[in-house]
């Protein structure tokens, strides 16, 4: 049996996982660029381990400008060349592409984070629908990782985590109510 990652982390995750897990996992976030950043981080995870993700964030960082949405979107050719050239990031061309035009098709919905509260209280599989409808290189997996680790889904920790009592807090303060 496997460790969950709340269990994982109290036992001693690597520095990595277990700041991410106590600072950020499945707590609310609301700007666009945060939001995009995480839809990126969770495309570039896929075959891959947590680990190197978070290992190559401050890459991914510089690499797509801070994960502005508007400076992404406007990637050409020469940026996208430059991103596949760049041995500090993933350089996988369906990932790239799929950042570039989600870029884009984000500024086209007018917002990211309006676009996820229009959708707020969907089930996983509707979620997945919705995901796989507007954006790319966006599976189930992508899907249910990108919405529990921005806590647009329950789930993100154990309820006997120390961590779950003030996600719950922040989750009802933005009136996300848990579905446990």
């Amino acid at each position: 049996m496997s460790l969950t990652y709340c269990a994982a982390a109290r036992q001693g995750l690597d520095e990595w996982n277990t700041l991410y897990h106590d600072t950020e996992y499945g707590f609310p976030l609301a700007s666009d660029d945060e939001l995009f950043e995480r839809l990126i981080l969770e495309i570039n995870q896929a075959g891959l381990s947590w680990l190197t993700i978070l290992k190559k964030r401050e890459a991914f960082t510089r690499a797509y400008h801070g994960f502005a949405i508007a400076r992404v979107a406007a990637y050409g050719d020469a940026e996208r060349a430059r991103l596949l050239a760049d041995a500090g990031i993933i350089r996988n061309r369906l990932k790239v592409n799929a950042a570039i035009e989600n870029a884009r098709r984000i500024e086209a919905l007018g917002g990211f984070a309006p676009w996820l509260e229009e959708r707020r209280g969907l089930e996983l599989e509707a979620w997945t629908k919705e995901f796989k409808r507007t954006f790319l290189f966006t599976g189930g997996e992508i899907v249910r990782e990108f919405l529990v680790s921005t806590s647009y889904l329950p789930g993100a920790h154990d309820e006997g985590c120390p961590i779950f009592a003030k996600i719950e807090r922040e989750r009802a303060a933005k009136g996300r109510v848990s579905r446990r």
